[in-house]
Order: structure tokens, then C-alpha cells, then sequence
């Protein structure tokens, strides 16, 4: 049952607190038992880890985040004109920093009705959801807090639809994953609905590899933070201090490989599983992949997965947003 937090503001919870720490914590478990092992990179995201990942959009090595935000800002008008969608729903919405830009040009043209922010974090959908209700008066929020990987069938009906998933969000998907979320997205998706996807584009080793090590240490820290994330969700004794932060671009596979490297043989306990981990010295945990594309790929994704690319924009070869359109069935 939805939750109204104001006259124009609703909000709808679909993962209730225990269900959501046992799902995640199996979840947990089956990627540390891997070879190499993993952590799911949704958990670098408590508080300390989206702070420091602000940080990090503001460091010199780190173009992402100002180059989709640029791109954005000369693409709206375009956007919205394409598509006279009047209803934004936002995949992982976080913030929601950047999808202002699409909003503000969804206002002007006058079409602004309905945003949808679908993200795991409730406080941070509701707070975003009586932020926009304040800055935007013509506009109604509806908010939902689900995984969006485990499927969509939970956003509302509407109309004129676009749906968003920005900031290279696709890109911690290996290729199999990758088409099945995008597959996933189209599934609820009417015939000529539009969708938005931020990718980053393949570049040379040196600029991706500072992106994600950068000299300050931002990252760095971020990485290891996932370790302390861990240890609350899973009653866990990791030392973040016992493991280095390790980038490397893989060209071959066309992503930046995030990992920890234990400085020491270790021994971990992870209470709320009742498991130990015996980890050696220089053994590796991966925490996350970032995908670099080329636009054959983009295109050859979306088109399996139900799509068709319409639009490309692209700031200089290095982001880009594929404008696509849903096919009919």
C-alpha cells in the first residue's frame, strides 16, 4: 500500500528490512565463495560510501560524472522533444543530481507530470521525492524502493513514458547480465515507450585506470569501505586495513576491474552466516567491473533485448546516451 508523504508524493516499499538482509546475505555468501571471490558492488552505498562516491565525481581523474552531466544538459531539449514523454522513471535513481536536467527540460516544453525514482535506498527515494515535490510545483512523485534487477513489474501504468538508467549503471553488468537487465527493462515496456542509457566510452588504459586509482586515494577508500558494509550486514570481522586497492583496465573485455588485495594470510568470521573465510596472502576480491562500450555494442544490445536505437549522443569519445524506443512485440 502506498505511503503518502505529500499531496503530490507517494511512496511504495516492495523490500521489507529482514527479507531484503537474508536475500542479500545468500546473495553475500554465494559471491565470496567464488573463484576469485566477489563482493556485489551494491554494497559500497551506506552513508560513508555515498559520500566518498561524491567525492570522487569531483576529482580530476574522474570524467564521468561532469561528462554525462554535460552531454545531458546539451541533449535534454532534443530528448524531450523526441520523445513528449510527460513521465520520467528513473532506474536507480540515487540523488537524483543530474535527472534535474531532464526534469527542468521536461518543465519548460511543459510536460512535466509524473517522476518515478526506483532505487534499494527508501530514505534516500524519500527524500528526494519531497525535494522535487518543492522545486517542481506541477509535479507528482511517485517513489519506489525495489531492486530493480529482480524486476519491474512494480512501477505503475502510465503513458508517454521515458525511462532512464544513467551513469553508466550498465556498465558493472559482464555481457550475459548486461542484456538480461536490458531485456528485463523492455519486458514491462509498451510498444514505442523510450528509454535513456548512460554509457562510457572505450578509451586508453591511462584515463580509465586514473579514473578508478586516483592519487588522492578517494577510491581507494571507497573500495575498502565495502568491507565495513559487509561487516554489518553479515556480522563479519573484515580489517579494511589489511587490503589494498587494486584498478586494471582489461581491454580485451573492455572493463576496469575494482579489486581488494589481502596485504596478509587472514582469517574471517562471518557471524550472521556462521561461515569463516580462510584468505591468503595477495588473494583477491573483486568488487566491481565498469564497462567501457562502442556503439555497435550498445546497439546490438538494445536491439536484442526488444529496442531500437534512435538517438546517439555522444561528447567527444567520451560518454554517451543511446536513445532507444521499444519495438512492438
Amino acid at each position: 500500500m502506498p505511503q503518502r508523504l505529500h499531496d503530490r508524493a507517494v511512496l511504495e516499499v516492495h523490500r521489507r528490512p529482514q527479507e531484503a538482509r537474508e536475500e542479500e546475505l545468500r546473495e553475500l555468501w554465494e559471491a565470496l565463495a567464488e573463484s576469485p571471490r566477489r563482493i556485489p558492488s551494491k554494497h559500497f552505498y551506506d552513508r560513508r560510501g555515498s559520500q566518498l562516491f561524491e567525492a570522487i565525481t569531483r576529482l580530476p581523474e574522474y570524467y564521468l560524472t561532469d561528462a554525462e552531466r554535460e552531454l545531458l544538459a546539451t541533449a535534454a531539449g532534443e530528448i524531450v522533444t523526441e520523445t513528449r514523454a510527460d513521465e520520467l522513471v528513473e532506474l536507480g535513481a540515487g540523488s537524483a543530481r543530474k535527472t534535474r536536467i531532464l526534469l527542468d527540460a521536461m518543465d519548460r516544453a511543459g510536460c512535466l507530470a509524473l517522476y518515478v525514482p526506483f532505487d534499494v535506498s527508501e530514505s534516500e527515494v524519500r527524500r528526494v521525492a519531497l525535494e522535487l515535490v518543492e522545486e517542481y510545483p506541477r509535479l507528482e512523485v511517485h517513489g519506489i524502493v525495489a531492486d530493480f534487477t529482480r524486476g519491474l513489474h512494480v512501477i505503475p501504468p502510465g503513458e508517454r513514458r521515458l525511462v532512464i538508467l544513467l551513469g553508466s549503471t550498465i556498465g558493472n553488468f559482464r555481457p550475459g547480465p548486461a542484456r538480461a537487465l536490458l531485456s528485463g527493462i523492455a519486458a514491462p515496456m509498451a510498444s514505442g515507450d523510450w528509454f535513456l542509457l548512460g554509457v562510457d566510452l572505450v578509451k586508453d588504459s591511462a584515463t580509465l585506470e586514473a579514473a578508478y586509482d586516483d592519487d588522492a586515494g578517494v577510491t581507494a577508500d571507497f573500495n575498502r569501505n565495502i568491507l565495513a558494509n559487509v561487516n554489518r550486514l553479515a556480522d563479519a570481522d573484515f580489517d579494511p586495513d589489511a587490503f589494498e586497492h587494486k584498478a586494471v583496465y582489461r581491454p580485451q573485455h573492455h572493463w576496469v576491474e575494482m579489486r581488494l588485495v589481502a596485504r596478509r594470510p587472514q582469517t574471517v568470521t562471518l557471524g550472521a552466516l556462521g561461515r569463516t573465510l580462510e584468505i591468503a596472502a595477495g588473494e583477491e576480491i573483486w568488487t566491481e567491473i565498469s564497462t567501457k562500450y562502442e556503439r555497435a555494442t550498445v546497439r546490438s544490445m538494445l536491439e536484442e533485448s526488444g529496442f531500437e536505437l534512435v538517438r546517439w549522443f555522444e561528447n567527444t569519445g567520451t560518454f554517451a546516451l543511446a536513445l532507444a524506443r521499444r519495438c512492438g512485440d
